[in-house]
């Protein structure tokens, strides 16, 4: 004879029955010092590679081992905050200017030699020169807005350029082992 089951199965999933002698305390989950150690994994195990992040070894500078970008950027921090204090005046035009070549070295040789992309800042540069092509030339228009028109032209341009180039550089960049 066949034995009969007293309860009918249930499609839930069942809990653990409690001892007899109590109630069962929470299952705490395995902290990383109670489970044994895994294999180690490096930097590049870790996450796999991201096509907008960076990629390889950081591109030479044309400058040898001379850091020129960077003291260019800090001599310009310092002339623009002199200029600041000063009101205005050529110190406040000469550090942004100074900074703003410092920055556009470094940003163009990583975005141009495919290690990190810099598209929207490097495509903002020719943005604002035209704009201020536009406000010496012409002059303030009384609608502000119609600056808008030229230069998002200018920026959207700039900016589908530099990104397909920045694919090219990235692509070339891939195919190529690093050396090391």
């Amino acid at each position: 004879m066949a034995a009969q089951r007293s309860q009918p199965r249930s499609s839930r999933k069942r809990r653990r029955q409690a001892p007899a002698g109590g109630a069962q305390a929470p299952r705490r989950p395995e902290t990383s010092a109670s489970r044994p150690p895994e294999r180690e994994r490096t930097r590049s195990q870790a996450r796999p590679a991201s096509p907008l992040g960076a990629y390889g070894e950081r591109p030479p500078s044309p400058f040898g081992g001379l850091p020129v970008s960077e003291v260019a950027i800090f001599a310009g921090a310092v002339v623009l905050i002199v200029g600041i204090f000063r009101h205005g005046g050529p110190a406040l035009i000469g550090g942004v200017i100074l900074c703003l070549l410092g920055v556009a070295e470094v940003t163009g040789r990583e975005h141009f030699s495919g290690y990190r992309s810099h598209t929207v800042l490097l495509a903002g540069i020719p943005a604002v020169v035209a704009e201020f092509v536009i406000v010496l030339t012409v002059g303030t228009p009384a609608a502000r807005v119609l600056l808008l028109v030229p230069v998002a032209a200018v920026f959207g341009a700039c900016a589908w350029f530099l990104r397909r180039r920045f694919l090219v550089a990235r692509q070339a960049r891939l195919a190529r082992p690093l050396s090391r």
